[in-house]
């Protein structure tokens, strides 16, 4: 997905991170283990994708702050830039996985039921302060009872305004998914400006699709064709080829919805946190502005998409790898971390610490992390996931109607899913 390809870039996502020093230090760390009690220094692996230039500086200093506060572990950073899941899962079936990896809450289910990543719950002390991570985003990485990894940071999806066309066309930001099809009506400008930008892959849908009640996902089968979540999308399909006041970014010849509003094609358009540092720089005299998504029947919601670091089962070095994350995801080093707005920090106070709660821009992104839905849905969301976004684009696109062409999409993700 487009927002994928600007993480990827800019780095992350995902969609997709401490008071924790070294056990002496201030006692918000867990035992120190053979790793920091050794004469000699004990080497660790960290494996994640590439990210941009300015990531990468801010990862290196991290790194390096925690080498200095743990004099006796270094960490070895390894890169891995393409097919990273599957040559993390070939590393780890193979007994050669990094200690310590990234891993998008994406996947996070149907590689922790292989058993490679190791619950983390026996090496948190109370120090660490779980309560201090917001809610939905630790919650992508606990499985019947046990957390197997912490996120390191996050973003949301907010509306992202036009401050210009909302004004010449005397209209405020919505604040309900009704007003934002009224606004909508008279921000579009026949073929040349659309009201809204969207984004139709269920990535971007899924909180819209269970608005009304619905479970994309039930008992681990696809169920986006049950009523309730054709119910709640086909206001945004009607969007697209009744009211005619919306358009995806392909076609107004934009690559994704960001460069869509940048170029002045959409006047609102839902996005995360990547796109503000994107349109800073790449449409820097656009005057824009962010509000959180709008209500759907009274109710809040938008998407998360975060990016845990975990540990491997069978990474002989477990006190060091478990030192190392508990800094990464612990005040200090999330707050170095998440200093540049590239990623929110996925600790409450941290956020407010650097001011995001309170931000201009990223307020919106922050404050709806409590209510979230996370990118993460069980160990078949992969397979619900592709098969929804193969037939969607038909009713989308008018070809045919909606449940006809969910039905499909969904008999088709049951029987890939019974055959797994």
């Amino acid at each position: 997905m487009k927002m994928k390809k600007w993480l990827a870039t800019l780095g992350t996502v995902s969609f997709l991170i401490g008071n924790v020093l070294a056990g002496c230090s201030n006692g918000d760390d867990s035992a120190s283990g053979d790793a920091t009690n050794s004469d000699q220094p004990v080497e660790i692996t960290l494996a994640g994708w590439g990210s941009s230039p300015e990531e990468s500086e801010l990862l290196k200093q991290v790194l390096q702050d925690f080498e200095t506060s743990h004099p006796n572990i270094k960490v070895k950073h390894e890169v891995i830039a393409d097919q990273y899941m599957d040559v993390i899962k070939t590393r780890l079936i193979g007994g050669e996985g990094p200690d310590v990896f990234y891993l998008d809450a994406f996947e996070a289910p149907g590689l922790i039921e292989t058993g490679v990543v190791e619950p983390l719950d026996s090496y948190v002390t109370e120090g660490f302060d779980i309560e201090d991570f917001e809610k939905p985003l630790i919650e992508a990485f606990q499985i019947d009872g046990k957390t197997y990894g912490f996120p390191k940071g996050y973003s949301t999806l907010a509306l992202f305004y036009n401050k210009k066309m909302l004004a010449d066309a005397n209209v405020e930001v919505p604040k309900t998914w009704d007003e934002l099809l009224d606004v909508s009506k008279k921000l579009t400008q026949g073929n040349q400006v659309f009201g809204f930008g969207q984004n139709p892959e269920l990535a971007r849908l899924q909180f819209i699709a269970e608005s009304k009640g619905g479970d994309i996902v039930k008992d681990g089968n696809a169920n986006f064709a049950s009523e309730d979540v054709v119910a709640g999308l086909q206001p945004y399909v009607d969007q697209h080829l009744v009211d005619k006041t919306a358009a995806q970014p392909n076609e107004v010849g934009a690559g994704w919805t960001g460069e869509m509003f940048g170029q002045g094609k959409a006047a609102m358009v839902i996005e995360g946190n990547w796109a503000i540092p994107y349109l800073q720089s790449t449409f820097p005299d656009i005057e824009f502005g962010t509000a959180e998504v709008p209500t759907i029947d009274g109710k809040q919601g938008t998407m998360a998409f975060t990016v845990g670091y975990v540990m491997n089962s069978a990474s002989e070095k477990k006190e060091a790898a478990w030192e190392l994350i508990s800094y990464l995801t612990g005040k200090e080093g999330m707050k170095t971390w998440t200093s540049k707005g590239f990623e929110l920090p996925s600790r409450k106070s941290v956020a407010v610490e650097l001011g995001y709660d309170k931000d201009e821009l990223r307020a919106s992104l922050v404050n709806g992390a409590r209510y979230a839905t996370v990118w993460s849905d069980g160990k078949n969301l992969p397979v619900i996931f592709t098969n929804f976004n193969n037939q969607f684009v038909s009713a989308y696109l008018g070809d045919r109607p909606l449940d006809e062409a969910l039905k499909e999409a969904q008999d088709q993700a049951n029987k890939e899913i019974e055959a797994q």
